[in-house]
């Protein structure tokens, strides 16, 4: 695998650690700008509304910078939002500087997949994308308990410093590291605009919102459910959450190979095991041992959607695939959001700790009956090697960074 891609994995790295840390920091964050937590849990809604309007947006507005330009502007604004985050002075503040660092998350994501896809020959595309996701898996499984240890101890400022220099080598990576993609050779606002009206990007964007929000209503209450429910301590949940991030980084390690060789029937799979495991839950959240197995088995399943939905909507924007990329993560985030909110209701409603493994098993079925409807009416079907744009018109990379 080329260098590049070690690049964008540490970009991604930062990333993930910066999404998922602010969890562990409410109390703290609440304490030292005297808030309530419930109040303080708007960074996290503050991070995903930057997520979903600044992937469209940012990606539109940088249509015509060069690819590898582009990346290295995107992170230059992940790390000014989470040093204005660091240094904010009171709680209004810092919820813009979670705003801020959110924008790029998403034109991140869709810029460096189309770049990891052009990296490798046409049989390894997919396997290269998962490998740009690795960053984020991994980031669940060190970066974000060392991370909220750092917060706990030094202070939450503390952390978010921290990632800002991680988002400083990251610059420093991709400028190195990847690739000159050639300006002319990239599809302009009008070409990406009319991609994303192409139906199977939009049945591919909806399958997303409905089939990752399954593993959300989930995730989002997993904590309450170890220690209200299986009986573990709260010491225990940083272990639990890591468990989580190692099965999602073995499931991006298997989609990439799975996609390649087949596409759709991997994200039919990957989502109908989802649904199974989910129900599983319900029963096994109750023994320890069985508990633990399935939080590794749902991250692994839930991840593995991940790369068959990113390369689906890449290939069929064909030679505007940029901004379609970019929107899948809009769509993962409206996930995030949704399935926590569903989750919440039925915890809410009275319907117990577990009810929210239900509530998933039935969005991702709705998921993967979306992503059905979307392979039988697909007059031209897709296959994992497929490339993203048509052979002749993929962009010649220069080989010095």
């Amino acid at each position: 695998m080329p260098l590049a891609l070690l690049a964008l994995a540490v970009s991604a790295f930062g990333i993930g650690t910066t999404e998922f840390v602010m969890m562990g920091l409410l109390p703290n964050v609440a304490h030292d700008l005297n808030t309530s937590v419930p109040t303080a849990g708007y960074l996290v809604s503050a991070y995903a509304i930057g997520v979903v309007v600044g992937a469209p947006l940012l990606t539109a507005l940088g249509s015509r910078i060069p690819r590898k330009r582009m990346l290295v502007l995107l992170m230059a604004l992940f790390t000014v939002g989470n040093l204005a985050s660091a240094l904010a002075p009171s709680f209004g503040l810092l919820i813009a500087g979670r705003v801020l660092a959110g924008l790029p998350h998403g034109a991140f994501f869709g810029v460096g997949a189309v770049v990891a896809a052009r990296l490798v020959t046409e049989d390894r595309r997919a396997r290269a994308v998962a490998t740009m996701f690795l960053g984020l898996t991994i980031a669940n499984i060190v970066g974000v308990p060392v991370a909220t240890l750092l917060g706990q101890n030094l202070g939450w400022r503390a952390t978010f410093l921290v990632v800002a220099a991680i988002g400083v080598v990251a610059m420093a990576a991709l400028a190195r590291l990847v690739p000159q993609i050639s300006h002319e050779q990239q599809g302009g606002l009008r070409q990406e605009l009319g991609a994303l009206r192409d139906r199977q990007v939009l049945l591919g964007l909806l399958t997303a919102v409905f089939g990752f929000a399954g593993v959300f209503a989930v995730y989002s209450y997993l904590a309450s459910m170890m220690t209200e429910v299986t009986g573990f301590g709260e010491s225990t949940v940083t272990l639990v959450l890591a468990l989580f991030g190692i099965g999602m980084t073995l499931g991006a390690l298997v989609a990439g190979p799975l996609t390649d060789r087949a596409l759709r029937p991997t994200l039919y799979g990957s989502l109908a095991a989802l649904a199974a495991v989910l129900v599983a839950f319900d029963f096994t959240v109750h023994v320890k041992w069985a508990a633990l197995l399935s939080v590794v088995v749902l991250g692994a399943v839930g991840f593995m959607t991940t790369t068959p939905l990113q390369m689906l909507v890449m290939n069929k924007a064909q030679h505007a695939p940029t901004l379609a990329s970019a929107s899948n993560h809009s769509a993962f985030n409206l996930a995030n959001a949704g399935g926590a909110w569903l989750g919440g209701v039925a915890i809410a409603a009275g319907w117990g700790w577990t009810s929210p493994t239900l509530v998933g098993a039935v969005l991702a079925v709705i998921g993967l009956a979306i992503a059905l409807i979307a392979g039988v009416t697909d007059r031209a079907p897709v296959s994992g090697s497929r490339v993203v744009a048509s052979s002749e018109s993929l962009p010649q990379m220069s080989e010095v960074g």
